[in-house]
């Protein structure tokens, strides 16, 4: 199936290889560098570090779908990793960098065409709609890696809190992306289940599933519950809420007020 995929329909792009680069770039002036510039380094290297995480999402769904039938996904560009191949950029990529800038939220984001009706097994359609949520959850583990391994006693404040935002980022996503709410992939997951009478009735609300999402979370009730849940699964990855707070604070270069002066920089270790 995948044979008659081209070389140059999997070669991965170079804007995804900049990302990377930019990514790694950021990350080491973070961790060199103890001057006032260190914010806008920490926004450089999460905000890379997100929208890699947004193409690697993407890339799953693709890549799950061609080994599943739908093999029109490697002419669609899907396998270059190149984020301005899924859907609309600024709605794909632009918006979900934007809430993380405004209110440190990992959403979904990104979108790929996929010809379902190639696609055989309700099974098959199900493994589609999850791999992009898996890649977030495997993103979360190899970010927080470094804590729970110990491998961050000596690595300066900065980076472990850009570190541990990035961790958050992932998990939010994670959450958000498996919601059984038509329009995310956790609705995908279930609706291959469905009875299609059931599924005819709620098709016409999936372009709104996102916005009723979004719209709940600025609930002062509903958005306190969902970033209980995300700082709960953070801890079991031993990410501090601490480290969190703190990196998000730093990530957030533009504010006048030094981390230290905001209340969110702790008084135990980081």
């Amino acid at each position: 199936m995948t044979s008659a995929v081209s070389r140059h329909d999997r070669r991965v792009s170079p804007v995804f290889l900049m990302l990377v680069v930019v990514c790694g770039l950021a990350g080491w002036v973070v961790w060199e560098d103890a001057t006032a510039g260190t914010g806008f380094a920490v926004f450089v290297f999460v905000v890379a570090g997100w929208v890699v995480s947004l193409c690697l999402h993407e890339y799953a769904h693709a890549r799950t779908a061609l080994h599943s039938g739908d093999v029109s996904i490697a002419a669609k560009g899907y396998l270059t990793l190149n984020p301005l191949r899924y859907a609309h950029p600024l709605l794909s990529i632009g918006l979900p960098v934007l809430f993380v800038v405004l209110g440190g939220i990992g959403l979904p984001g990104g979108a790929v065409f996929i010809e379902r009706h190639r696609i055989r097994g309700r099974w098959r359609h199900s493994l589609v709609a999850a791999a992009g949520p898996a890649t977030n959850v495997l993103f979360a583990v190899v970010v927080s890696a470094p804590f729970w391994l110990g491998l961050l006693d000596d690595a300066p404040l900065a980076f472990r809190g850009a570190l541990a935002f990035l961790a958050l980022l992932q998990v939010s996503a994670a959450l958000l992306n498996l919601l059984p709410v038509p329009g995310l992939d956790g609705y995908a997951v279930i609706e291959p289940w469905l009875s299609p009478g059931a599924r005819q009735q709620v098709a016409p609300f999936a372009p709104f599933g996102l916005l009723l999402v979004i719209g709940l979370l600025w609930i002062p009730e509903v958005g306190g519950a969902f970033f209980d849940a995300v700082d709960a699964l953070l801890r079991t990855l031993d990410v501090p809420e601490s480290a969190t707070r703190y990196g998000y604070d730093v990530f957030r270069f533009w504010r006048d007020v030094p981390p230290a002066e905001t209340g969110w920089y702790p008084t135990q270790e980081i």
